[in-house]
C-alpha cells in the first residue's frame, strides 16, 4: 500500500532540498568524503532483515541481494574517497602577469539538487542509496529520490539509513530528501519542478524520454542522465566459434538468463557467421536453453512486459524458436532462444528491440560485409562484445572501428553482463540507450553528470572556494598557470 503525498507537500519538500545543497556547497571535500563514509556505515550495519524485505519485495536471491548491498556500500565509500582527492574539481589558476592579465580560477561545483528515481532490477544499487544518490551528494548535489513502486519497503529501509548517516555526521536531514507513492505524476511533478537541477533515471525507454521530454519543455531545461536500457549484441567470428562452440554457447545463455534476463546489459542479440560450426553451434545453444529453469521475474508489470515483447517477437517473419527453458509455473519467466537471417533482420527494426528477461535472438549472417551493415543499422548500446581472437579481429578492424560508435563499453571476450564498480568503467552508450553518452553511472566518474564549471576573476584570495585559494588547504591536484599564452578580445 502507497501513502501518496499531496502536491503541497512535494512543494516543501522539494523546496526544503536547497538548503541541502547550500549545506553541502559550504563544506570542504574532506567533510563531504566523511559525510558520505558515514552513511556507508549505516547502510552496511542494516542486518539480514533488509534483505528478507528485498527478497520478498523483488523475487531476488538473498546471496544476490547480499553482493549487491555490500556492492552499494563500496560504492558510497569509493566514490567518497574519489571526491577527496579533488580529482572532479578540476581546478584551473590562470594567475595572468598582475597588470594587463586578469587573474581567472575556475572549479566545478555541484549543479544543485538532483532529482533521482529508484531502478525496479537493483533495489540497493540502483535504488534509494544508488549510485544516483552516492554520486549526487558527492557533487555536493542534495538528493530528492522518488521511491520504485516495485519494493517500498526496502527503499524505506535504505531512507532511513541515509537519513542516520546525516545525523551522526551533524548534515542537516535535507540533503536527503524521500518522495513516497506510486503515482506517475508525482515523478512529473518532480521533475517540472525549478528548484531541481538535474535527473537521474534508470528504466524503460518509454518513461525515460518522457521524462527527458518534461525536463526539455520546462522555463529552464535541465539536464536528464537517463539510462534506458540495449540488447548489448554480441558478435561470434569464425576462428574464435571454431574452437569454443561449446563454452561459448554455455557463456552466451548464462549471460542471457542471469537473473532472469532482468540486466540493462543482457546480450539480448547473437550475430554469427554461416559456416561449416553454424549447426554445431545451434545444437550446443539448443542444449544450454533447455537446461534453464523458469524463476519468479522481478514484478507482475515486468512479468507481463516480458510475456508481450516475446510473443512480439515469435510472430515476426522470418523468426524461429530454436530452444526454450523449462516450465514449472504460470506466472515465471521462461527463457528462449529464437534464430534469424541478416537479411530478415535489416529488414525488420522489430527484430533489434529490447526483450528484457531471458530471451535472444541468433541471427545468422551471410557474410563479414552483412555483419558490417547490421553494425551500422544498430542503435546505440550500452555494450557491444566480441567473441573473437586477435586473427578475428585482425581481419575484421572495420567492424571493430564500427562498433565504437555505437556503444559506451566494448568487450573483447566475456560477457558484458557484470559492471566493475572502477574508474575506468563507461556504463552509458549513444542514445537510446541513454541520454548523455558523455557520462557513466557507474563508477566514481559517475559524480561527473552532477558538476558545473565556474570561473572567478580577480577576486580576493578570502573569498576564493577553498580549491583555487593560493595555499591549497585541500592539497587537491591543480592546473596552475602563471603566463597568459593566450589573449583574447572576449
Amino acid at each position: 500500500m502507497f501513502i501518496e503525498i499531496s502536491d503541497e507537500q512535494i512543494d516543501a519538500i522539494i523546496n526544503g532540498s536547497l538548503s541541502g545543497y547550500r549545506y553541502l556547497q559550504h563544506i570542504s571535500l574532506k567533510e563531504r568524503s566523511v559525510l558520505m563514509h558515514t552513511i556507508a556505515d549505516e547502510i552496511e550495519a542494516l542486518d539480514d532483515g533488509l534483505l528478507e524485505i528485498a527478497h520478498t519485495e523483488s523475487a531476488l536471491p538473498l546471496a544476490r541481494l547480499r553482493g549487491e548491498k555490500a556492492r552499494t556500500v563500496n560504492q558510497w565509500r569509493s566514490y567518497a574517497d574519489a571526491v577527496k582527492t579533488g580529482i572532479y574539481a578540476e581546478a584551473r589558476i590562470d594567475k595572468g602577469d598582475g597588470a594587463a592579465k586578469a587573474d581567472i580560477r575556475k572549479y566545478n561545483k555541484g549543479i544543485g539538487p538532483v532529482a533521482v528515481f529508484g531502478a525496479s532490477n537493483f533495489p540497493f544499487a540502483f535504488s534509494t542509496a544508488g549510485g544516483d544518490t552516492a554520486s549526487a551528494i558527492g557533487a555536493g548535489c542534495s538528493v530528492v529520490f522518488k521511491e520504485h513502486p516495485g519494493h517500498p519497503q526496502t527503499s524505506q529501509l535504505m531512507a532511513q539509513a541515509i537519513g542516520r548517516g546525516l545525523e551522526k555526521f551533524g548534515a542537516p536531514a535535507s540533503v536527503f530528501s524521500y518522495l513516497q507513492g506510486g503515482s506517475h505524476a508525482i515523478g512529473q511533478s518532480l521533475v517540472r519542478h525549478p528548484v531541481i537541477k538535474a535527473v537521474a533515471f534508470t528504466g524503460s525507454l518509454g518513461a525515460g524520454r518522457s521524462l527527458f521530454d518534461i525536463a526539455a519543455l520546462r522555463e529552464e531545461p535541465i539536464p536528464v542522465f537517463a539510462e534506458m536500457g540495449s540488447v548489448n549484441p554480441v558478435f561470434v567470428l569464425p576462428q574464435y566459434l571454431k574452437a569454443n562452440q561449446t563454452a561459448l554457447a554455455a557463456a552466451y545463455v548464462q549471460s542471457l538468463t542471469l537473473g532472469v534476463g532482468q540486466f540493462c546489459t543482457n546480450p539480448g542479440l547473437l550475430f554469427v557467421l554461416k559456416d561449416e560450426s553454424l549447426a554445431g553451434f545451434k545444437k550446443e545453444l539448443r542444449a544450454a536453453i533447455q537446461t534453464v529453469d523458469d524463476a519468479k521475474m522481478l514484478h507482475w508489470g515486468i512479468m507481463r512486459d516480458y510475456n508481450s515483447a516475446k510473443s512480439k517477437l515469435s510472430m515476426q517473419g522470418g523468426v524461429e524458436l530454436l530452444g526454450e527453458g523449462r516450465v514449472s509455473a504460470t506466472d515465471t519467466g521462461v527463457a528462449a532462444l529464437y534464430s534469424t537471417t541478416g537479411t530478415a533482420f535489416l529488414e525488420n527494426k522489430a527484430l533489434a528491440a529490447e526483450v528484457f528477461g531471458p530471451t535472444g535472438l541468433l541471427v545468422e549472417c551471410d557474410s563479414s560485409a552483412e555483419l558490417g551493415k547490421i553494425v551500422e543499422s544498430l542503435e546505440g548500446q550500452l555494450t557491444i562484445t566480441f567473441a573473437a581472437t586477435t586473427e578475428d579481429i585482425r581481419t575484421n578492424t572495420a567492424l571493430l572501428d564500427k562498433a565504437q560508435e555505437k556503444c559506451g563499453r566494448i568487450l573483447f571476450g566475456g560477457m558484458p553482463t557484470g559492471v566493475e564498480v572502477v574508474y575506468a568503467m563507461q556504463h552509458g552508450g549513444p542514445y537510446p540507450a541513454t541520454t548523455d553518452s558523455r557520462f557513466t553511472s557507474v563508477g566514481p566518474d559517475a559524480v561527473k553528470r552532477f558538476l558545473r564549471p565556474v570561473s572567478f576573476q580577480n577576486w580576493p584570495d578570502e573569498f576564493l572556494p577553498l580549491e583555487l585559494k593560493d595555499e591549497n588547504p585541500l592539497q587537491i591536484e591543480r592546473i596552475v598557470d602563471n603566463r597568459r599564452a593566450l589573449a583574447s578580445d572576449e
